[in-house]
């Protein structure tokens, strides 16, 4: 059970090929040709052999054959009857070479697989390559050279070009997969197998578009948290969006929010497959940036310059040198060198210079990344200088990147650089660009670690008012929020908005007005009317009372004779919100129709669609997440001190937006939002009008139902969390575990007893891997979850003092099965709390949360020579049976 339920596909021992004959010649298609060939070519490390349904024999003498892994090159109408026979050669996986298969067509190959119990990969796709097993099950072309990147493609007439172009780069791979339309195997399935795949250290994905985005999300994060993704998408813009959905026959969502969705997962997105193999070769250096400051080194001034501009083209810092580090540094260069912005050591500079502002700069804690730029120079030797850098490189601690400039006197030292993984390009400008995919990738893996619940620590909002607002809308069949009913909404999640009342006549309108105080501004209120300032519904700094009531007769004249067919309620009246240092921002939701709902934030007013500034985050919300949304806008830059005005509360501004994720999460019905103008200043911030649009329905997304099944993340499981009086004293919180818990489970792990870590691991580990680890606690609630148990304990400190540590006392985890219906349990729990009852609580814990999945059976393999374990279960219920393909464990399963 712990190989991965697709290595029969990607990884299989022997392989049965129908193609009507192992002869190409006599291939009943031209797919079939190209594949004889190609398998043909090279040797298959596993058994390969070649069927023919008609002519290989009496069927008792096909299902004598055996093997993993069916590839079917056949015309579509034997296709049906490969497949069967497929099965009853006991394979586990089928691939089906073919274009221009249907929909309807694909679907009814891709039931009978399922109903055969096998993975399908294909239709209308072009196969697959694993050059490690010397396996071209693919048409095409030659097979790559094997190598530590994977590429996941949904074109496969790119995939051709990118394999053609790789092979003059020395770009090698240790997989090659093609997903067609309509494809059985999808890109998350395949994203997941080559996350656990030993050989692949890097994996690019080219795609058009998604058919499931909780599940592409879930898959996503998980494989960007053991090894970098690197993502080419089409369809930036309308035109090449309408073009993939038609290629693809996938859902094509908005390239903002896509962008955001990338972020998010940990992945990094890049424009082009050039850029592709160039980010993956940066990343493919192991080192991470902990910022943006890069420091250029360079013996030529030109070179350094573009550089340095491609620097601010892309928003990343020129590292510079600390004065010190300057100082000690300009000591023993050239008196030509000059340390102002650049490392320019100047045309004099030797090997040995190059050297010393290396280590300089990699010592320096204000520089995050280095590049090293060598212009070639008369008398001079090229590869001289490549070989300093790499003496330098097993002391380095922070990116290093390089570019030797020109080309003919300039190749041994590239192919040094080269073999000692150091990698650089033939322009600055390109290397800059490098550097700033690796410190995309270190800010998005800091977004991918953020698990925040669905609620904020702050006050409890009225989610149940909310709810009742939007009912009696829905019950008067509209869509659109007035705007007291908006600010109704805001109001219950403790959004603070502007007091507005509704007036229905003038001289309403005028008392109202003077108990406010002016200046006011009126607007006009109708369910029918989303824009006011489109029938010029909206005044502004009204000054008096004479003037309320001529405004309000005037702008209900007018109203009416644009809009005759609107209902109109009549005309609120606010105070307007007045501030000498305040800044007009907007905060809004967006429905994408792939990914569900969106936070905007960006400028706000009345130019808001002119300036076009908005930044995008998928909800849930934390506080770093909002910091990190509020950073991205470009109004940003005017929220601090800025031209003579105070700076904003930025904590006020952060809480609102908190609260936005809240309504998102908690309220499905929410399909638009647009909260603009916020004003805010240096006393907080406040809600001046918002326009809100529901629906019936929650927005699901991928089919799911149940509990945020509109959102593609979904939030910390905050109410799985229990507190358990403990066995013989004392008490322990059962919880969901999350990213901060890794050092704790690292601590549990190493206080096992060696016969303990066995049982768990099977393994003579004493630590877990920093992947394992990483693995283990960021996971995705939606296909797995972890409960750790948490006793707080008192220690005693050298000097005296006692203090109370949380420490991880016992987990119990489960996974979900391919089959989507059953689950994997484990369960560990610490030798010195072991009769306790925490092995029964956390497997009735982890149980519940099963069954509240929808999962009908739970699953484990425990050893045979592990009693306590096989005792607790069968104590549970659990049915405890031989596991035919391992004397050594027993199979225990429980319905739930």
């Amino acid at each position: 059970m712990d190989a991965h339920y697709l290595a029969p596909l990607f990884a299989p021992r022997a392989i049965v090929v129908f193609a009507g004959s192992s002869n190409p010649e006599e291939a009943t298609s031209p797919h079939a040709t190209t594949l004889l060939q190609a398998l043909k070519a090279q040797r298959f490390k596993g058994t390969l052999q070649f069927v023919s349904t008609q002519t290989s024999g009496t069927l008792a003498d096909l299902m004598e054959i055996k093997a993993d892994l069916a590839i079917i090159a056949l015309p579509p109408n034997e296709v049906p009857p490969a497949i069967e026979l497929a099965a009853r050669m006991a394979c586990r996986a089928v691939m089906v070479l073919s274009s221009g298969v249907d929909s309807e067509q694909a679907a009814a190959w891709h039931k009978q697989a399922r109903r055969e119990g096998l993975y399908l990969l294909g239709p209308n796709c072009l196969g697959l390559q694993r050059p490690a097993l010397g396996l071209n099950a693919s048409t095409l072309g030659p097979l790559a050279e094997p190598g530590p990147l994977a590429l996941i493609s949904q074109s496969g007439s790119l995939t051709a070009a990118m394999l053609d172009w790789a092979a003059k780069n020395a770009v090698s791979f240790s997989s090659v997969v093609t997903l067609g339309p309509h494809g059985g195997v999808s890109m998350a399935e395949a994203l997941d197998f080559l996350a656990n795949d030993p050989q692949t250290q890097s994996i690019l994905v080219y795609m058009e578009g998604i058919w499931d985005a909780r599940r592409f999300m879930s898959t996503l994060r998980s494989a960007a948290n053991a090894k970098p993704v690197i993502v080419l998408k089409a369809g930036r813009h309308s035109a090449g969006q309408a073009a993939a959905r038609t290629h693809s026959s996938a859902m094509v969502g908005n390239d903002e929010v896509f962008d955001a969705a990338l972020r998010r997962a940990g992945a990094v997105r890049v424009k082009s497959f050039v850029e592709m193999f160039s980010a993956a070769k940066c990343l493919a250096s192991r080192f991470r940036p902990s910022g943006t400051r890069l420091a250029v080194i360079t013996n030529g001034g030109g070179p350094g310059v573009l550089a340095a501009d491609r620097i601010n083209d892309i928003d990343l810092a020129l590292g510079q040198l600390s004065a010190d580090a300057a100082k000690a540094l300009h000591a023993v260069l050239p008196s030509t060198a000059s340390l102002v912005d650049l490392i320019d050591l100047s045309e004099d500079a030797t090997p040995a210079h190059f050297k010393a502002a290396l280590e300089a700069a990699n010592r320096d804690t204000t520089i995050d990344g280095v590049l090293v730029i060598y212009s070639p120079k008369p008398g001079a030797a090229p590869d001289a200088f490549a070989q300093a850098l790499v003496a330098c490189k097993p002391g380095m601690s922070k990116p290093l990147l390089t570019c030797w400039m020109g080309d003919a006197t300039v190749g041994d030292a590239r192919v040094a650089l080269n073999d000692a993984n150091i990698p650089t390009y033939r322009t600055p400008e390109s290397a800059v660009g490098a550097f700033g995919y690796l410190s995309s990738f270190y800010q998005n893996q800091q977004l991918l670690q953020q698990t925040p619940p669905p609620l904020s620590t702050l006050a409890k909002p009225d989610i149940e008012g909310a709810r009742l607002v939007i009912e009696s809308v829905l019950a008067e069949r509209r869509k659109v929020l007035t705007e007291m009913e908006s600010k109704s909404l805001l109001s219950a999640f403790h959004i603070p908005v502007t007091e507005t009342i509704l007036a229905r006549s003038a001289h309403e309108a005028m008392m109202i007005a003077t108990q406010l105080g002016f200046p006011v501004a009126l607007k006009i209120d109708s369910p029918d009317i989303s824009h006011k300032s489109d029938v010029q519904g909206v005044a502004l700094n009204i000054m008096n009372g004479t003037s309320v009531r001529d405004t309000f007769n005037d702008m209900m004249e007018r109203v009416k004779r644009l809009r005759p067919d609107a209902l109109i309620n009549g005309v609120t009246v606010q105070q307007m919100a007045r501030t000498r240092s305040g800044r007009e921002i907007c905060i809004g939701v967006v429905t994408d129709d792939a990914f569900g709902p969106m936070i905007a934030f960006g400028a706000g007013g009345t130019m808001i669609e002119l300036i076009n500034d908005r930044a995008m985050e998928l909800p849930p919300l934390n506080q770093y997440l909002a910091h990190r949304l509020i950073e991205r806008a470009r109004v940003a830059g005017t929220l601090g001190d800025w031209r003579g005005l105070n700076a904003v509360d930025l904590d006020a501004l952060e809480r609102v937006l908190l609260r936005v994720s809240e309504m998102v999460c908690e309220l499905p019905q929410l399909r638009e939002m647009d909260i603009n103008p916020i004003i805010i200043d240096e006393d907080g911030a406040v809600s001046v009008d918002a326009r809100i649009v529901i629906d019936s329905g929650p927005h699901v997304i991928g089919g799911r139902a149940g509990a945020y099944s509109h959102l593609p993340i979904l939030p910390y499981p905050a109410r799985f969390e229990l507190v358990w009086p403990l066995r013989g004293g004392g008490e322990y919180t059962v919880r969901p575990i999350h990213t901060d818990d890794a050092q704790m489970l690292q601590e549990l792990v190493q206080s096992l007893s060696p016969e303990s870590r066995y049982f768990r691991f099977v393994s003579s580990m004493t630590a877990l891997p920093p992947t394992m680890l990483a693995k283990l606690t960021l996971i995705d609630y939606d296909r797995e979850m972890a409960l750790v148990a948490v006793y707080k304990e008192r220690q005693a400190q050298a000097n005296g003092e006692i203090i109370e540590r949380e420490r991880i006392i016992g987990v119990s985890r489960y996974i979900t099965n391919p089959d989507q219906a059953s689950c994997e349990f484990s369960l560990v729990v610490a030798d010195d709390f072991s009769g306790k009852g925490l092995g029964s609580r956390l497997m009735d814990s982890i149980m519940d949360v099963a069954r509240e999945r929808g999962l009908s059976e739970i699953i484990g393999l425990v050893l045979t020579n592990n009693g306590g374990m096989l005792r607790l279960m069968r104590s549970l219920g659990f049915t405890v049976k031989p596991y035919p393909e391992d004397p050594d464990f027993r199979l225990v399963t429980h319905a739930l």
